[in-house]
């Protein structure tokens, strides 16, 4: 079966779900939070979807439910400095990108950090001019007053283009992000990732989900390797990676499963 088989399965099964707004959303923001990722098959994802619709609602932006994200990621493009902070394994570390919403026409500078007790707080701001490789007048200050770093220092490395899911727990504070159709750019590559997706699941402190539980039926373990830094290794010469090696032999192997799934039915 093709790509675009599964992907109108998941984008019919989606219809399925009740709807959430936008607005009705932003008690779920959770801006300063817990996660935990898994990588999901393609093939399986319909049947996940299947499970979850009796416990979750599907955010709905403009009547779309799988909406497009572009996400332009920021480095020291010499040293790569951010990305090897997460390689070496730092408890306290910092991504810095400018996000664009697409379906809702929302473009945000935003700061993410990870600290040593595994919160993720995430600090934003609204922009223009989303395409700019470049940190500019409008984002600067906020640059400085929360992160380490030098306006001057970063500039554009990656972009970062995939569709999304978002779905809203019914019973608790709960937020999970799915993301399809992962696709990766530099300035002079570009590689994507179809057979595989990305959930997340984002609490603010970590309880029960149903999701989780999905996820040990099908036997699929938590943990995943941040896009960003997926997409640094799979564009980028000569970088390390041996802090990642077992995310990415599980990206090679739900890969083959996918590939050999689609040929058999």
């Amino acid at each position: 079966m093709e790509i675009s088989r599964f992907l109108e399965t998941i984008s019919k099964e989606i219809q399925t779900f009740d709807a959430i707004s936008l607005a009705e959303m932003d008690k779920v923001k959770l801006m300063d939070r817990v996660d935990v990722k898994f990588l999901i098959p393609l093939w399986l994802f319909p049947i996940v979807l299947n499970e979850a619709r009796q416990h979750y609602k599907v955010v709905e932006i403009n009547k779309e439910r799988i909406c497009p994200y572009e996400t332009q990621y920021f480095d020291d493009d010499t040293q790569l400095s951010l990305y090897h902070q997460h390689q070496a394994g730092f408890l306290n570390r910092y991504k810095v990108r400018t996000r664009n919403y697409v379906g809702s026409d929302l473009q945000f500078f935003e700061v993410k950090f990870k600290n040593n007790k595994g919160r993720t707080l995430k600090k934003r701001i609204k922009t223009h001019e989303f395409d700019k490789p470049f940190i500019k007048a409008d984002e600067r200050d906020f640059l400085e007053q929360h992160s380490p770093f030098l306006p001057d220092d970063l500039k554009g490395v990656l972009w970062v283009f995939y569709k999304r899911i978002t779905l809203v727990s019914k019973h608790n504070l709960e937020r999970l992000t799915i993301d399809l159709e992962l696709n990766f750019k530099s300035s002079d590559k570009e590689k994507g990732y179809p057979q595989i997706v990305i959930a997340e699941v984002k609490q603010e402190k970590m309880c029960a989900s149903n999701f989780i539980d999905i996820m040990k039926k099908y036997h699929i373990r938590k943990g995943s390797i941040s896009k960003y830094c997926f997409g640094i290794i799979s564009l980028f010469e000569g970088v390390k990676y041996n802090h990642f090696k077992p995310h990415l032999l599980k990206i090679t192997k739900l890969i083959r499963q996918h590939d050999a799934f689609a040929r058999h039915i």
